[in-house]
């Protein structure tokens, strides 16, 4: 028989050294205890968070986003999405937000479909995916200018049957995309309790 471990170790840092401060997130040095003594560095990169949205209309279309990301260097089918680096901000206001300025959407319904951490073995970035429904279209937000990488998007409607195959055919990589398009699919299929829109 299996040992079955009652007690869980407290992983305490015992020091922090900042290694590099940059625009989106800050990688740190964490010395921690591990368990049995001793202790062990952790290389860790600090991020603000980010959301997704898996915008359905009502033909059951979701949109897509085709974006170049520079770390992989190649285009990537992507949901709407964005960091939560507006200090303050709740996370669905990012949500609504970022579906105003990469799409001109709006959306009469907003349901949490899921929280994930993108790569927890590194990084502490944790990712909020909406469903968003009854669509709209609406201006961009005051002040948003397109630029950069967001000039050069793609956008598409798919019926949600289709993104999902898309997935299993490695046409959708992006981690939130996969995520968002799975849990919608088996959402619409079994009707699951989803936790508040506020929720964290």
């Amino acid at each position: 028989m299996a040992e079955v471990r009652t007690e869980q170790h407290e992983y305490r840092v015992l020091d922090s050294k900042t290694v590099f401060e940059g625009h989106v997130f800050s990688l740190h040095q964490d010395t921690v205890a591990m368990p049995g003594g001793g202790d062990s560095v952790r290389d860790v990169v600090r991020h603000p968070g980010a959301v997704a949205i898996v915008a359905l209309d009502d033909d059951d279309r979701v949109l897509l986003l085709r974006q170049y990301r520079h770390p992989v260097a190649r285009y990537l089918w992507e949901l709407p999405a964005g960091l939560r680096d507006t200090d303050g901000e709740p996370p669905l206001e990012t949500a609504k937000r970022e579906l105003a300025e990469e799409a001109q959407l709006a959306a009469d319904r907003w349901s949490l479909l899921t929280t994930h951490f993108s790569s927890p073995g590194f990084c502490d970035e944790m990712v909020l995916v909406y469903l968003a429904e009854g669509l709209s279209d609406t201006d961009l937000p005051e002040g948003f200018t397109v630029e950069h990488e967001e000039a050069d998007l793609t956008l598409d409607r798919v019926p949600l049957a289709d993104a999902v195959q898309r997935v299993f055919d490695g046409d959708i990589r992006n981690a939130s995309a996969v995520i968002g398009l799975l849990a919608a699919a088996q959402y619409r299929a079994v009707n699951p309790r989803l936790r508040p829109v506020d929720a964290d």
